[in-house]
């Protein structure tokens, strides 16, 4: 009676041993946004994103705050922060969807594969459905690195730019993403 017990319990906790095994994530992302205009070229670097990936069902969720962002010139910072980004009141930008076109076991073996990203991504509390094309590189160890790069517009998102420096802001806004995961 004990022993069927035990196996009882084994057997009701392997799925869970088996889903955490299909598990990735990431505290170390990088997130960039490269601006270039006539006038200036504003780029900005986060390195602090947070991302989850599950393998088994090819679900992903990403985070970042906006203040994370670093750039090259402090006023610069504390425009997109204050002027543009309303960071107070938009702390974050999020992204939640799902990874298509990896093939079954392709993360047990070293390669680059190509896939589908589609999702939410809400920025400056706009939220909006994007595809994108991605890249997940296998290192064989057990590693995974993202790399996605897509186009912004700010006003798709709410963000204002004044036009006394709508000159100085691309009208369309190229974003890195570049996402190093482990196995959870």
């Amino acid at each position: 009676m004990k022993t069927n017990r035990i196996l009882l319990a084994t057997l009701a906790l392997l799925p869970l041993s088996l889903a955490a095994q299909e598990r990735y994530m990431s505290r170390t992302g990088h997130a960039s946004f490269f601006s270039e205009t006539k006038m200036e070229n504003i780029e900005a670097h986060n390195h602090k994103a947070t991302a989850v990936f599950d393998a088994s069902t090819g679900a992903i969720e990403m985070s970042m705050l906006i203040k994370a962002f670093e750039f090259e010139k402090a006023l610069m910072q504390e425009h997109f922060n204050e002027n543009y980004m309303e960071s107070e009141k938009f702390p974050k930008a999020t992204f939640k969807g799902t990874v298509s076109g990896l093939p079954a076991g392709a993360l047990t073996k070293p390669g680059s594969f190509d896939v589908e990203v589609k999702g939410e991504l809400t920025i400056h509390g706009v939220t909006r459905t994007v595809t994108e094309k991605a890249r997940f590189i296998v290192d064989g160890k057990g590693g995974i690195k993202a790399e996605c790069a897509f186009k912004v517009k700010p006003e798709d998102h709410g963000i204002k730019i004044p036009g006394a420096v709508r000159n100085n802001i691309a009208e369309i806004i190229e974003v890195k993403l570049d996402v190093p995961f482990s196995k959870m």
